[in-house]
């Protein structure tokens, strides 16, 4: 995903900052990338290029560490988070179903931000409402019983809201090194 306007100095800053606070070893790699995370929201590449090159390893071994523990998100989150419970009640009441849904209406696949970044889909183990399968957490609001007419529902309450695939779609976002200084 391209970073937008101003994003490649507020990595390059915060890197900067964790890396200050922690000793510069191997074994540290897992809290830096904790840290840096907490503080953007997810682990950029280029975050992952300068840890490396910080603790002297391999950029590859930072990445694959990074993918290896599902604690780490490799795409920024977008304004809107919808969560899909997969868990065994909501998976065979139709939590496929549903997750299929979200990722036809917002373009994307589970673990996908959208390009204009207003919406993040990722699949959860369980939400703990079993009674309202499938369940769907969208910005911390719990939504039960989802069918694809709630996911035409949900994603018309989000986009009456303002947040409009349409209004904030790629080529309305200014991207690093484009406009008119480049």
């Amino acid at each position: 995903m391209q970073l937008v306007e101003g994003e490649k100095e507020q990595i390059v800053a915060c890197v900067e900052e964790v890396l200050k606070e922690k000793e510069k070893t191997t074994e540290n790699l897992i809290p830096i990338l904790q840290n840096v995370q907490a503080r953007l929201g997810y682990l950029p590449a280029l975050a992952m290029e300068m840890i490396a090159a910080d603790l002297q390893v391999p950029a590859a071994d930072v990445y694959g560490l990074a993918t290896f523990y599902n604690q780490f998100r490799l795409s920024p989150p977008g304004k809107h988070q919808v969560k899909v419970c997969m868990g065994t009640a909501c998976y065979m009441i139709g939590g496929k179903i549903a997750l299929e849904s979200f990722e036809r209406r917002m373009e994307i696949k589970e673990g996908e931000t959208s390009l204009d970044r207003l919406y993040s889909l990722e699949r959860v183990a369980c939400v703990g409402c079993c009674t309202m399968a499938p369940v769907v957490v969208v910005d911390e609001v719990v939504e039960g019983k989802v069918t694809p007419t709630r996911v035409d529902g949900i994603m018309l309450a989000l986009q009456e809201n303002g947040d409009t695939k349409e209004s904030g779609t790629k080529a309305d976002l200014p991207v690093e090194g484009e406009g008119e200084n480049s």
